[in-house]
C-alpha cells in the first residue's frame, strides 16, 4: 500500500487543511503553500480556529483561510412548532426553482415564516490534514462528528501526541515550512513562485533568519531550491511614525485639547533676519586670531629631581 501524501491526496475526494489554534507564522505560511500547491488538483479547504494575525497579511492567500467550516448540507428548523403538526413535506422543481412544501395536519397551521431557521451542516473533507501543533487539544476539529469518518494526516517538527489513528509524516526540522517544501517537491505537487515565496517567508521567520539551532546544510539546501523557483524574500514592513499623517498617532490623552501652531516658511524666517539685520544696521565682526597663532611654538620642560 502505497502511503505517500499523493497517494492521500489522489485517492481523496475533499481535502481540509487544518491549521492549530494560534499558529506560528511558520505553520500559517507551510498549511497555505500546502493549500495552493494542491488547490487546482483538488476540491480543498484550509481551516483555523482563530482569526489571522495583522502580522500574517504579507503571505500569499491569506484570505483563504476561513474561521468556520464548509458545510455541505442545509438544515431547515422550525422553532417552537409542534413537529406532530406536519403532515407531510415534498418537493417539486418550478421552472428550474427548487420548491419545498410543508403541510400541515387538517386542523393545524403552517409553520410561520419567524419560526424558519435556517443553517448547514456537514463537512464534505473525507482528508484532513493537519499542520503544526503537538496534541489533540491544538485541533480541537477533531471532536467534531463531521469529521468522525475521515483520514487523517499530519505534519509537523514533532509526532502529534494524539487519540486519532494519524498518518503522520512528522519530521525534525528546523521549519514547518522546510518540511512542507520537502513534501511538496518529493511528491511532485505545484511549486510556484506565490507556494515558493510563502516557503521562503516561513523559513526566514520560523528559523529566526537561519539562527535556529535546528538549521542544517539541508535548510540551506531546501531555501536555495525555493528561490530558484520563483520564491521571494519579502522583508517584515516595520511600522514608523514617518509614515503616518499628521495626528494620526496621539501625543496626548484624547480630553486635551490640540493647539495647532503655525509653521513660519523657511523663506519667510530668512526675510525676516534679513529685515531685522537691515534695521539694525549691526554686521558680525569678522574676528581674525593673533598673527602669532600660526607661528610654530618651542616648549620647554623642567626637569623635577
Amino acid at each position: 500500500m502505497d502511503n505517500s501524501l499523493l497517494s492521500l491526496i489522489d485517492s481523496a475526494a475533499s481535502i481540509l487543511i487544518v491549521l492549530p489554534t494560534k499558529p506560528y507564522f511558520d505553520q500559517v505560511a507551510a498549511g497555505l503553500s500546502l493549500y495552493l500547491s494542491i488547490h487546482e488538483r483538488k476540491d480543498v479547504s484550509i481551516f483555523c480556529p482563530t482569526p489571522m494575525m495583522v502580522g500574517f497579511s504579507r503571505l500569499i492567500g491569506v484570505n483563504k483561510i476561513s474561521t468556520e467550516l464548509s458545510k455541505k448540507n442545509l438544515a431547515i428548523r422550525f422553532v417552537n412548532y409542534e413537529a406532530t403538526n406536519i403532515d407531510k413535506v415534498g418537493y417539486d422543481i418550478d421552472g428550474g426553482e427548487f420548491k419545498l412544501t410543508v403541510t400541515p395536519k387538517t386542523g393545524f397551521v403552517a409553520p410561520q415564516k419567524e419560526q424558519i431557521i435556517m443553517d448547514y451542516s456537514g463537512t464534505a473533507a473525507d482528508l484532513v490534514i493537519l499542520v503544526g501543533g503537538a496534541t489533540d487539544a491544538h485541533f480541537p476539529i477533531l471532536a467534531t462528528p463531521d469529521l468522525a469518518n475521515a483520514k487523517v494526516a499530519h505534519i509537523g517538527t514533532r509526532v502529534l501526541d494524539s487519540k486519532r489513528e494519524t498518518m503522520s509524516f512528522a519530521k525534525s526540522s528546523a521549519t514547518t515550512s522546510e518540511l512542507v517544501a520537502n513534501l511538496i517537491k518529493g511528491n511532485g505537487l505545484t511549486m510556484d513562485p506565490d507556494v515558493a515565496t510563502n516557503l521562503v517567508m516561513g523559513i526566514e521567520e520560523g528559523s529566526s533568519n537561519f539562527a535556529s539551532s535546528e538549521v542544517t546544510p539541508d535548510t540551506f539546501e531546501t531555501f536555495a531550491h525555493l528561490l530558484r523557483n520563483g520564491g521571494q524574500r519579502i522583508p517584515k514592513v516595520k511600522l514608523s511614525p514617518v509614515g503616518f499623517p499628521p495626528g494620526a498617532i496621539p501625543t496626548k490623552p484624547f480630553n486635551t485639547p490640540v493647539v495647532q501652531t503655525p509653521v513660519t516658511p523657511i523663506a519667510q524666517i530668512e526675510t525676516q533676519v534679513e529685515s531685522g539685520m537691515a534695521e539694525t544696521g549691526v554686521e558680525t565682526p569678522e574676528v581674525n586670531p593673533p598673527s602669532d597663532w600660526l607661528q610654530p611654538k618651542i616648549f620647554k620642560g623642567t626637569n623635577v629631581s
